[in-house]
């Protein structure tokens, strides 16, 4: 025979299986420390990769531009907006078909791009172009059909965390080379060339 079962017994195990309130409240706030570190780091990694996300993009939309101008035998244009941090593409089409003429067709009746804006907290810090630095109006770089473009220096950065880094588009082939911190090119002059 089986001994009878000790209801005091089985009563304190069913108790013991479930959390306390102070358990469960230590729980939630070891998750909650947790929680607070993790974030905390990956907001101090975002920053940084914000700026490359805003380079790679920018990048990627020049390259294209270039391979636009190469592909259809046709000048085409960067359009830098440096007072509301965006850029697009110019091209040298109108609406509803044919070349743009500047002699006989409107600004407006060009197609553009759309506007490319920045990730959150990256800005065109300026725009270097031929020795001259602009940093608040709408400065316009070339790209001819030959491959090359104007030579320009864009800046990005982030202000909050000074971050700074140059994409440099050379003159003769089109091309980019990438500074991280500022990098402005003066104009060349006659003594360079002795």
């Amino acid at each position: 025979m089986r001994p009878a079962p000790n209801r005091h017994r089985r009563a304190t195990d069913a108790a013991r299986r479930g959390f306390t309130l102070v358990e469960l409240m230590v729980v939630v706030g070891v998750v909650g420390i947790g929680m607070a570190l993790v974030t905390s780091s990956i907001d101090s990694l975002l920053p940084k990769e914000r700026l490359n996300t805003g380079v790679r993009e920018m990048t990627a939309v020049l390259r294209d531009t270039r391979s636009q101008a190469i592909g259809r035998g046709l000048e085409f244009f960067i359009e830098y907006d440096l007072t509301e941090e965006r850029y697009r593409r110019v091209t040298p089409f109108v609406l509803g078909g044919g070349r743009f003429d500047p002699e006989s067709d409107e600004e407006s009746e060009r197609v553009f791009g759309e506007w490319s804006n920045l990730p959150d907290g990256v800005e065109i810090e300026s725009v270097g172009m031929s020795g001259e630095v602009y940093t608040d109006e709408r400065v316009f770089a070339r790209f001819d059909p030959r491959g090359a473009a104007s030579d320009h220096q864009v800046v990005l950065s982030q202000p909050q965390y000074e971050n700074y880094y140059t994409i440099e588009v050379l003159a003769l082939t089109g091309t980019f080379k990438f500074h991280r911190g500022i990098f402005l090119r003066e104009a060349p002059n006659d003594g360079d060339f002795e």
